[in-house]
């Protein structure tokens, strides 16, 4: 059988027709969303725990990789808040040289879910997880930037979540007001700039004034408590040199986890991403494009010391509402990232931490989707219990475990809504019809008059493993034996390997014990398994009948021939 593999960059199609018109659009688009990344790939570097020119380098690489083979028109790609608690997890357990090849994996895993077409499953992840470890995110980063903020000057935290904020509550009394101001300052600045000018980001802003001001403190005031960039990082503007990942498989088994957790994020957030800016330019993109094009970028910024690349939704939309239309808009915020890494990398070294912490709060605030939240939580109480689960088990431990069994929860409680929601009705003496399924046409209100020695049973709803086991039991729990027992299939869509087994089982247990069963409404899908899985010559394609009354018909004809 020949593999199809579904890719197509959506730059091939936008590039057709290419007016100057449009190219200035995305100029203009490219040169905003560039500035708008800046701030953010510093700020996501350094709370993942790299140096800002790795978080420079990898919006750089991997926003053109994305921009360019990718899927969706609109998408910008670098890093983002998702990956910043992921990657500090990695680094601080495997090392740099882990996150590497753990990136690398989750390259490989992302173009393996592209080519087998595994896009369009993804949409299907339960909102309650996405929310829940969205949610969770939020507090580990805010948790993360409490330190810097308040300008404690700690050195070795806890990595367990409620000790170091055991720790941070005692230290509060070591707040350096100064660096406070700047960091609240910074957040109100973020918060205020829109009501002035939605052109320029305010995080921008925040970062330009208070690096001018602290620069100012440091040089002429004398404050040298205020700890800068340049003071944690020492700031290169050299391009970087090539890494080979450490490959080995005793790593590879190490660090499976870890790059699923990384490609199954980046996927979810990649397609949310596209599809909020479908929804916005009336676009559809290509999902499994999109993922192959994310796997190319996660597998490429590896060897450059890069870290995790996904669709960032806050980027993109600001793509969207500079007038970006085509991906040329995200190569050109690839290429204005370069310049300033070449030429301006260095005054990066003069901000303030406390100011790329105030940039981080205000992230992690937006991010954490509390309205959501509390919308959620008022809902079925289900989706409550996977959202409180997934968020707890992100905050406690970490998003590879919550995200394992968030789904695995979200699974259960879905195959216990199944089984909830399909019936199994038992009729003796006397059977009801309905007007819809495979008796509408002899009349909606028809009562049947069942003869003695004929029990129906009609299962309404998929026959897979939790209803077979249920069916089962309801049967091994009748009193006397019917010598007929016809099962009512019309409202079956399919039955699972665990259905077929267990009516495998029931035919031969019946026949044992000198019952007959009957099977009525059968649909083709159906009938297909129980040709396939030999159901059919088991028990007879005289007793697989279309509607009730051939079955019905199929029993008084075998229980007139067992008596006569």
């Amino acid at each position: 059988m020949k593999l199809s593999i579904d890719f197509r960059p959506m730059l091939l199609d936008r590039i057709k027709g290419y007016t100057s018109q449009t190219l200035s659009r995305d100029l203009m688009a490219g040169l905003i969303v560039g500035i708008v990344a800046l701030p953010m790939a510093i700020a996501f570097a350094i709370a993942s725990g790299v140096s800002p020119e790795v978080g420079l380098i990898t919006a750089v690489i991997g926003g053109f990789l994305v921009a360019a083979l990718g899927g969706s028109s609109v998408q910008i790609g670098g890093p983002t808040g998702a990956f910043i608690i992921i990657v500090l997890g990695i680094i601080g357990e495997y090392g740099m040289s882990g996150l590497l090849l753990a990136t690398l994996m989750a390259g490989v895993l992302l173009i393996l879910m592209g080519v087998l077409g595994l896009g369009s499953l993804i949409k299907f992840i339960p909102y309650p997880i996405i929310l829940g470890f969205t949610a969770g995110i939020a507090v580990t980063i805010f948790t993360t930037q409490v330190n810097d903020l308040f300008g404690l000057g700690l050195t070795a935290l806890p990595k367990e979540f409620i000790p170091k904020w055991g720790v941070l509550l005692s230290s509060l009394g070591k707040t350096h007001w100064l660096t406070l101001a700047i960091g609240v300052g910074s957040i109100i600045i973020i918060q205020l700039t829109p009501k002035v000018t939605k052109v320029i980001p305010g995080s921008l802003v925040a970062i330009i004034l208070m690096t001018l001001l602290g620069y100012g403190l440091k040089t002429w005031g004398g404050i040298t408590e205020l700890t800068t960039i340049g003071d944690r990082y020492q700031i290169s503007t050299s391009l970087p040199s090539f890494v080979t990942p450490e490959l080995s498989w005793e790593a590879i088994q190490r660090l499976i986890s870890p790059a699923f957790t990384i490609a199954l994020l980046g996927a979810i957030e990649s397609l949310l991403s596209a599809s909020v800016a479908d929804g916005v330019i009336g676009e559809r993109h290509r999902s499994n494009t999109e993922l192959i094009a994310q796997g190319v970028a996660n597998i490429i910024v590896p060897f450059v010391g890069g870290i995790p690349v996904t669709g960032a939704i806050a980027r993109t939309m600001t793509n969207i509402n500079n007038g970006g239309r085509t991906p040329i808009a995200g190569m050109v915020h690839a290429v204005v990232l370069l310049l300033i890494f070449l030429f301006l990398m260095p005054l990066t070294a003069y901000i303030p931490m406390a100011c790329l912490a105030g940039v981080l709060v205000v992230i992690s605030y937006n991010m954490s989707g509390w309205r959501s939240v509390r919308a959620a939580l008022k809902g079925p109480r289900s989706d409550a219990a996977v959202l409180a689960t997934t968020f707890l088990l992100t905050v406690l431990f970490d998003l590879t475990i919550a995200i394992e069994l968030g789904l695995l929860l979200s699974m259960l409680l879905f195959m216990r809504r199944m089984v909830e929601s399909t019936k199994i009705l038992v009729s003796r003496k006397e059977l009801a019809l309905h007007a819809h399924g495979d008796d509408g046409h002899h009349g909606a209100q028809e009562v049947l008059t069942l003869p003695d020695g004929i029990e129906v049973y009609e299962i309404d709803g998929p026959f897979f493993f939790g209803i077979a086991n249920r069916f089962e039991e309801i049967v091994s729990a009748t009193g006397d034996r019917p010598k007929v027992r016809i099962l009512r299939m019309r409202f079956v869509p399919f039955m699972d390997s665990t259905a077929v087994r267990n009516l495998h089982i029931l035919i031969e247990t019946s026949r044992a014990q000198g019952v007959q069963l009957v099977l009525s409404g059968v649909n083709p899908r159906v009938r297909e398994t129980l040709i396939a899985t030999d159901i059919v010559d088991l028990i007879g394609e005289h007793y697989i009948c279309s509607d009730i009354h051939l079955a019905l018909e199929a029993a008084v004809s075998y229980i007139t021939n067992k008596e006569g």
